[in-house]
């Protein structure tokens, strides 16, 4: 098998597994799932609001999940666990699931729309943008787009910070789709520039510090010195020496 079929295949799998886990664990408030490679087998994290629901009484749930991942989807020794979504305004799966039950109660995509965008931004989010299409009014398809705040679409903050998920539902007039993009707070950008200040304020400027000695320093310092002193007296007599020698000589 070559490179570029390796990567579409596993994709592809990965792809199966969250649409699978989506529609399984729809009642714990699915949120995403990531998925890394292990020397011991394949670690699965799964987010969700619900953790208790998806683990199940004694963990039964969970291993019904392991069982289906290792037979249906081929995973090797599948280890999954399971983690808690802290702000679920934050997480584009959560938002793109509220929306469409939203619109399954009979809400309008408006208000359904601008409700969860709200929500969103009220979190603290930097920037969101929730895309609606499907025959919203009438019977040819179009979209609806509701977006605020700051949100980057393409470069490394995209890729990197950015929360996509979409889910799709089945309404009257056919299907209709939920695009969520959220970018969250802690977000780094490049363009975002802070600067600081080189020197501390006048009265924030740190006491210049004693270098303190040990005693054995202080005396080999003091035994310096006094050789030092001694040098210099035995220099000078040696100079007074010579300049007498000198004058002596002269008369």
């Amino acid at each position: 098998m070559s490179v570029v079929k390796h990567f579409i295949t596993e994709s592809i799998k990965r792809t199966e597994i969250d649409e699978f886990l989506q529609k399984k664990l729809e009642r714990a408030g699915y949120g995403g799932v990531t998925i890394s490679k292990t020397p011991l087998g394949t670690h699965i994290v799964i987010y969700a609001m619900r953790p208790g629901l998806v683990i199940g009484r004694g963990g039964e749930t969970i291993r019904e999940l392991a069982g289906v991942l290792e037979e249906k989807f081929k995973v090797p020794n599948p280890q999954i666990s399971v983690s808690e979504i802290e702000i679920p305004e934050l997480n584009a799966y959560v938002v793109g699931s509220r929306v469409a039950s939203a619109l399954q109660r009979g809400v309008h995509f408006r208000r359904a729309g601008f409700w969860s965008l709200n929500q969103v931004m009220e979190a603290g989010a930097l920037g969101a943008e929730i895309v609606i299409s499907g025959k919203l009014r009438t019977e040819r398809a179009r979209y609806e787009k509701f977006r605020a705040g700051y949100l980057v679409k393409c470069g490394d903050p995209s890729l990197k910070y950015m929360q996509k998920a979409e889910v799709h539902v089945q309404l009257k007039p056919g299907i209709f789709g939920i695009r969520v993009r959220i970018m969250p707070p802690n977000a780094v950008f490049p363009d975002k520039i802070t600067i600081t200040d080189s020197l501390p304020p006048e009265d924030e400027k740190p006491e210049p510090q004693v270098e303190q000695k040990s005693p054995d320093e202080e005396q080999a310092a003091k035994e310096q010195m006094s050789n030092k002193e001694a040098a210099e007296e035995t220099a000078s007599e040696d100079a007074g020496s010579e300049h007498k020698d000198t004058e002596e000589a002269a008369e």
